[in-house]
């Protein structure tokens, strides 16, 4: 900085624009960046930053309070110091030019005050190009500036740059240049870095106490919820331990007590409809029996009377499969791909050509006998329906991770009107004659069962398109 630099530098203007363009909006990129940062969806990022938020600000309002006012006025006060014995010595040197004065002058500078003096006589001082600021986040510069000014009254230049622990002072005088190097301690105060330090390192060390702790707390919770993921997809994992807050513990207590009497009732179920096949399939064998010994003569009747028999065993074990559900089975490593390929070989063995498009492999945790009824559900419907059947294997990203596996059946038949595909994933809800109206409902119990889901599209082969849908 410079006493000569009384110029201001205007910056140029900017062409104005043609009246009739429309100006263009601003892209939004900033706004969703810091809504992504500012609003983070786990709750440990929100934790952390309502933890970190107040720090901050706290942080923020204590810098401001020692930068903007005893900073400030510690600066200024240590700059009007040095600016007054620069002022001093060079009024002295003004008035003796004696060379014995001057360098008697220097001495007691150099020895009372902690300046560097030297005294070029005759010279002038060139007009100084302009620095860049050494210290751009501290008010030094400018308050020595402003403090020259007022004190020495005469044409100065000041050099930040050249010695990083001196301040050089050049000072136009009326027999020369007197030069002028200040130790930088006599502007600077080092309790801004012990300040500055503190207040960071406290900062942080708070900052990862709370983050540890809150990491402990928030894994309780992942741990809760990831058991209650496998309890609604049928892995039995088992109680939880109850850990972290006591809140976090109730929770892990109730879902404890929770899957147990789910898992009660579901043996109870499972007990009460064995009990019920028993009774219903007993007079049935007894039907069957009698059927088997009537007269030849009534041979007709009996073999429809045993068509009859057989419709009703086979309705019977389709309302006791969609009852009793697939809970019992547990997930296991299988290849997906390899299920597919052997429902479409029983598919094929049946008269139904059958195309299949799929990967290699696609291993993945499945309860293999529910899956393989599901799809065999969904073949047999389209082989009712339809001529050609194709079914393929794929891999979809899945917006919250990972990835689903999707195993689509499509076929050419005359398929089901938008408006009724909901309605046809109702239990008993049949669109054809001899159906029962649990094909689909049995279907979308077991895929949801496993995390997934089953949704009914237009096929690009004119049918209907099946879309089976897995988590990886």
């Amino acid at each position: 900085m410079s006493a000569f630099d009384d110029e201001l530098r205007v910056p140029a203007a900017e062409a104005s624009k043609p009246a009739g363009r429309k100006r263009m909006r601003r892209p939004i990129a900033p706004l969703a960046w810091m809504r992504r940062y500012l609003a983070p969806r786990g709750l440990l990022g929100r934790a952390l930053l309502i933890i970190l938020l107040p720090l901050v600000i706290l942080q923020a309002i204590a810098l401001q309070l020692f930068y903007g006012n005893h900073l400030d006025v510690i600066s200024r006060r240590l700059a009007g110091g040095l600016a007054g014995d620069i002022g001093m010595v060079a009024e002295l040197v003004s008035r003796r030019p004696d060379p014995e004065e001057q360098a008697r002058i220097f001495r007691d500078a150099a020895w009372r005050l902690e300046l560097g003096l030297a005294f070029e006589p005759g010279a002038r001082m060139e007009r100084p190009q302009s620095r860049p600021a050494s210290l751009p986040l501290l008010p030094l510069e400018e308050d020595l500036t402003t403090a020259l000014r007022e004190r020495v009254a005469l044409p100065f230049d000041t050099d930040w740059q050249t010695d990083p622990r001196s301040v050089i002072i050049r000072v136009q005088l009326p027999q020369g240049v007197l030069h002028v190097e200040a130790p930088r301690k006599r502007v600077f105060t080092g309790t801004l870095y012990l300040f500055v330090i503190w207040l960071v390192g406290a900062s942080l060390l708070l900052f990862g106490v709370a983050a540890l702790f809150m990491k402990n707390q928030v894994r309780a919770i992942r741990r809760l919820a990831g058991a209650a993921e496998a309890f609604g997809m049928g892995r039995d994992l088992g109680p939880i331990k109850p850990e972290g807050a006591l809140e976090v513990r109730q929770a892990a207590s109730a879902f404890n007590r929770m899957q147990e009497r789910i898992r009660r009732f579901v043996a109870q179920r499972t007990e009460m409809l064995a009990g019920i096949s028993h009774d219903l399939r007993t007079p049935l064998t007894r039907m069957r029996l009698a059927l088997a010994m009537l007269p030849y003569e009534a041979h007709e009747d009996a073999a429809a009377l045993t068509q009859d028999v057989e419709e009703m065993e086979r309705m019977i074990a389709a309302y006791l499969a969609f009852a009793r559900g697939e809970g019992q089975e547990q997930p296991q490593e299988t290849d997906l791909v390899a299920l597919v390929e052997d429902v479409a070989a029983r598919a094929r063995r049946q008269g139904t050509p059958v195309e299949v498009t799929a990967p290699p492999a696609l291993p993945m945790p499945l309860r293999a006998d529910a899956l393989r009824r599901c799809l065999g559900n969904l073949l047999d419907n389209a082989r009712r329906h339809a001529q050609r059947i194709a079914v393929s294997v794929e891999q979809a990203p899945r917006a919250e991770g990972g990835g689903w596996a999707m195993v689509i059946v499509d076929d050419d038949g005359p398929g089901i009107d938008p408006g009724q595909r909901e309605e046809a994933f109702r239990p008993f809800a049949s669109f054809s004659a001899g159906g029962t109206g649990l094909g689909l409902a049995i279907a979308r119990d077991i895929a949801r069962a496993h995390g997934g889901d089953i949704l009914l599209e237009d096929s690009p082969m004119g049918g209907l398109r099946a879309r089976v849908r897995l988590p990886l």
